[in-house]
């Protein structure tokens, strides 16, 4: 299984586009068998896919191509043996947990993040999404 994280900068970001690219990756995820999370923030799209690894390089390729992503960018791809996110074809962070500023984010931090560092977020995002899912 090939899990991959990418970061991009959103175009035209707004509620409106990211319910459109949620709903059109929960349907084209459940059918590719392709599980993940999405921070989106105004200022950054960062993305965990993870599913089998054609798959996941068919929907990477797509997403360089696709105009709602600008300056898209390849953080981290490698062989995992679980999902991080097996019950979500695309998990939404509401509340971004991102845990760099935007300025940080513009000076490169994204890029400067070592592996266990771009994992710790989704792990974060996974926590908290599993915590709720048991909450009443």
């Amino acid at each position: 299984m090939k899990q991959l994280i990418y970061r991009s900068q959103p175009f035209g970001f707004d509620n409106s586009t990211l319910a459109g690219i949620l709903i059109q990756a929960r349907r084209n995820n459940r059918r590719d068998d392709i599980t993940g999370a999405l921070i989106c923030r105004h200022d950054v799209y960062l993305q965990l896919i993870e599913g089998p690894a054609g798959a996941i390089d068919a929907l990477y390729a797509r997403i360089v191509e696709d105009d709602r992503h600008a300056e898209v960018s390849l953080a981290l791809s490698e062989t995992v043996e679980e999902r991080m996110f097996p019950e979500w074809e695309m998990l939404d962070d509401e509340l971004p947990t991102l845990t760099w500023s935007p300025a940080e984010v513009a000076a490169g931090a994204i890029e400067k993040a070592g592996p266990d560092e771009l994992r710790a977020v989704f792990h974060r995002i996974a926590d908290k999404a599993r915590a709720g899912a048991s909450s009443p």
